[in-house]
């Protein structure tokens, strides 16, 4: 447990308690663990403190994760575009500073611009505090940093992690700073038997801070196990993949789905597709905020050879998932106490020990919820408070041990209320404004699903504007009839105060309003106005909770079958996905062969049993396919490649599988509109199969999801490059 040091209680007598803090980051604008984590303990250092980041580049308009929006934004080199690197010849020169494998490899490495803009960010900084993230970093702030305050490196990997030589630099540098933060006491450990026996640096392990998720708990009905992070060899998705091998073929009921991008995404698609596990284990891809996507799960898995921290066990344990994890070095055996509050599985017992462990865990519901409730007390022992608290008290002992009887502690540490407020910087130090097509302000917003379908939209209510709102969706590319409009309740007078309610909510019901398929897009407009005014709010999602959706089957009523899906565009605003078909076939599993795709369906908004099954060309024609009634409107449905390849007249066609329910109706499509995910073309992936023909090319012929979710196979001639 991490009790904390109380925030303006440690300081030495007379001083204020409020520094500036400054972190010097690699790029703040990507995604990664100490982009998320620096992100966290930001805001929490913000509540009383005045906190800055350095980002030595800027990729994009803004970072790659939410900010408070106390914390301010310092980019040093705007890497916008390609120019950059053409108009200074020091931007194309590499860095002086030791070899830092991480950021060398990306694809912005350290360069003499970067040294440049770095020293200069250390000499005229007005920071109380720099904090430094990265090896490289910390030999600048070694080397170039000031004694007008604070130095301490920031270690979010671990000593062992680096190779020898760099090993070696970041130990000399170490011991020109204040102190070094390690995030597991393990390493702390590590990093003072490597130092000299008495040396001057104090090294010690603070955690990273998680805060506590807007989204609800897991429910931990979802039959579904999640894991996130980059994907790179050390997490070890190889291993859970091959271990959630034995898990489907036990529980077939059951589904992996890992979050995260990398350069090894391929690699883990071929792993998948050679052990069939390809309608059982998606790859969603990265998520931000992910606190939606573990709330989702039944169990998290976190599979690596080795965790600087594991951000994602404590990200997981404070939505309420149970973990699994490798005992691996450093920080899992740290967070999770086994048997109590998670499972640790010996790196020793391979991928068949982490299955032995998740299959437990799937048979024992109620040692599940037990878990995951005791994952949340621990979890909270990260809580932002806390970690910042102690991050107060580590500073306050840093700076009485450096002020001689009294003194100062340092030049910025000075006896005034406020926040210390000298000099900014000038030039491209001085913070960019980040770009906007779209300057109205904003109102933070939530989505939520409720757990019968409907769409709950909560608006935060200090920020809503005077006068009378609705919440407005329309349909993208529609006519007449494009559009609903619901109104916004008025805020209460103050919102927030005194236990009061700091949201608006708005319910889109599921059932009682009829939405036609497609896209739809939220607005906030003024009330009785046709397209809203120009200085109508704009809605910033936050998240979206739809976790309700992955074990709802589709509504079904006198206008057909529907579901809607929300989700957060990439601008960050609302919208919402939605089917309405008088009746459709869901499909349940998709089993890919050498010569044929096998489909479970399950039939909406008909009665009877399917009488028929067919494949539809895009170029005309049907070809009726083998249907086995399964009962209670499920069917199996079998499409033989050689009928596909012997139709085929030109290059490539493609051909929709449908169900006829009834001799004489129409046909039904066979998709999947079911679920929680808006576009399945990405996470629901079948292997290919290629068909020799005699006397003509051959055929590559593969099962797809297209955008409206229907179940396409796709037959294209191989021609030889």
């Amino acid at each position: 447990m991490f009790p904390g040091t109380p925030l303006h209680t440690a300081w030495p007598s007379g001083y204020r308690a409020a520094v500036k803090i400054s972190f010097l980051v690699h790029n703040m604008y990507g995604i990664g663990g100490t982009v998320v984590a620096v992100a966290h303990l930001a805001a929490g250092l913000s509540e009383h403190h005045e906190v800055e980041i350095a980002s030595v580049y800027r990729r994009a308009d803004t970072p790659g994760i939410a900010l408070d929006p106390r914390v301010r934004v310092v980019p040093l080199i705007d890497a916008r575009g390609g120019l950059w690197k053409h108009l200074r010849p020091s931007a194309r020169k590499p860095s002086r500073m030791f070899h830092d494998p991480g950021p060398a490899n990306s694809p912005l490495p350290p360069t003499r611009l970067a040294d440049q803009r770095i020293k200069r960010y250390l000499r005229r900084t007005d920071a109380d505090v720099v904090i430094a993230t990265r090896p490289f970093l910390v030999g600048h702030l070694a080397r170039h940093g000031s004694d007008r305050y604070l130095r301490i490196g920031q270690e979010h990997r671990t000593l062992d992690s680096h190779n020898p030589e760099l090993r070696e630099e970041c130990l000399a540098a170490v011991q020109h700073l204040d102190a070094y933060v390690t995030v597991s006491e393990a390493d702390a450990e590590q990093w003072r038997a490597a130092l000299p026996e008495r040396p001057t640096t104090r090294v010690l392990s603070i955690p990273n801070a998680v805060p506590a998720p807007s989204a609800r708990p897991s429910t931990g009905d979802s039959k579904t196990v999640v894991a996130a992070g980059r994907f790179i060899p050390i997490k070890r998705y190889d291993r859970l993949i091959e271990a959630f091998a034995k898990v489907a073929a036990e529980r077939p009921d059951w589904q992996l789905r890992i979050y995260g991008r990398g350069r090894h995404e391929k690699r883990y698609r071929r792993q998948i597709e050679r052990l069939g596990l390809y309608d059982r284990v998606r790859l969603m891809g990265a998520v931000s905020p992910i606190e939606t996507e573990w709330a989702k799960g039944a169990i998290a898995a976190v599979a690596s050879d080795g965790e600087s921290f594991g951000m994602t066990l404590v990200e997981a344990m404070r939505c309420g998932v149970p973990v699994v994890s490798t005992d691996c070095p450093y920080g899992p055996g740290e967070i999770i106490s086994h048997g109590r509050n998670g499972v640790l599985v010996p790196l020793e017992g391979g991928s068949d020990a982490f299955a032995d462990a998740l299959l437990r865990l799937i048979d024992d519901p109620e040692q599940r919820q037990r878990l995951g409730a005791e994952g949340l007390s621990r979890g909270a022992d990260y809580d932002p408070a806390r970690i910042a608290g102690r991050w107060t008290g580590l500073l306050a002992e840093l700076a009485e041990a450096r002020a001689p009887q009294g003194r100062r502690p340092w030049p910025g540490l000075t006896p005034a209320p406020a926040f210390h407020t000298g000099p900014r910087l000038e030039g491209l130090l001085r913070r960019q404004p980040m770009d906007r097509t779209d300057d109205r302000p904003s109102v933070p917003a939530r989505a939520v699903v409720t757990p019968d379908g409907s769409l709950t939209v909560e608006l935060a209510a200090a920020s809503l504007p005077p006068g009378e709102l609705e919440l407005v969706g329309r349909r993208r590319r529609a006519a007449e009839d494009g559009s609903f409009r619901l109104p916004v309740p008025a805020p209460p007078p103050d919102p927030g105060a005194g236990g009061a309610d700091p949201w608006v909510r708005v319910t889109v019901p599921r059932t009682g309003r009829v939405l036609p398929e497609g896209r739809w897009d939220f607005a906030l407009e003024s009330r009785g106005t046709d397209g809203g005014l120009a200085q109508d709010p704009r809605l910033q999602v936050q998240l979206v909770d739809s976790a309700a959706l992955m074990t709802l089957p589709p509504a079904v009523d006198e206008h057909g079958v529907a579901t809607r899906i929300p989700y957060r565009t990439e601008e960050g605003g609302l919208a919402l996905r939605t089917w309405l078909r008088p009746a459709h076939a869901e499909a349940e599993q998709v089993v890919t062969g050498e010569r044929t795709v096998t489909v479970t369906a399950a039939l909406y908004g008909a009665t009877g049993e399917p009488v028929a099954a067919l494949a539809r060309s895009r170029t005309g024609g049907d070809i009726g396919l083998p249907l086995r009634p399964l009962g209670d409107g499920r069917v199996e449905v079998t499409l033989p490649y050689a009928a596909l390849t012997a139709r085929l007249a030109g290059e490539d066609d493609s051909w929709e599988l449908r169900l006829r329910a009834e001799t004489g109706r129409a046909t039904v499509p066979i998709g999947r509109i079911a679920g929680d995910w808006p576009d399945r073309r990405r996470t629901d992936r079948f292997p290919a199969v290629t068909m020799d023909r005699e006397g003509a090319a051959p055929v590559r012929v593969r099962p797809h999801f297209t955008a409206r979710h229907d179940l396409t196979v796709t037959a294209t001639e191989v021609r030889p490059s």
